[in-house]
């Protein structure tokens, strides 16, 4: 088993910054890929970034790639996503998940979900 805490959410001005973090623990051996998801009311949840959990690489959906990144500490077991310029089409909860295989932007190939925390951004 894996679990997975997220934090760092809040509200913030357009055009601000936040970072979040996932924390793993349990078998975080298991875990070859994380990923962070999104979802806003009414909305499907959608693919944020994803990073292989030795770090080597990374992939971004193209609404944040020029504007989040994501990283990981391995001896922290915690990967982070920072997001800057923020829009109020950020608004969401924010997930991050684990899988044991290669990176994936689908949601439905992650096996393990934090909580999830929320983010706003004001106009």
């Amino acid at each position: 088993q894996v679990q997975l805490v997220e934090s760092g959410g809040g509200l913030v001005q357009a055009g601000g910054s936040l970072r979040l973090s996932c924390v793993a623990s349990g078998r975080t051996s298991w875990i070859y890929a994380m990923g962070w998801f999104r979802q806003a009311p009414g909305k499907e949840r959608e693919f944020v970034a994803s990073i292989t959990w030795s770090g080597g690489s990374s992939y971004y959906a193209d609404s944040t790639k020029a504007r989040f990144t994501i990283s990981r500490d391995y001896a922290k077991n915690t990967v982070y996503l920072q997001m800057n310029s923020l829009k109020p089409e950020d608004t969401a909860d924010y997930y991050c998940a684990a899988r044991p295989y290669s990176t994936s932007s689908n949601s439905d190939e992650y096996y393990y979900w934090g909580q999830g925390t929320q983010v706003t951004v004001s106009s």
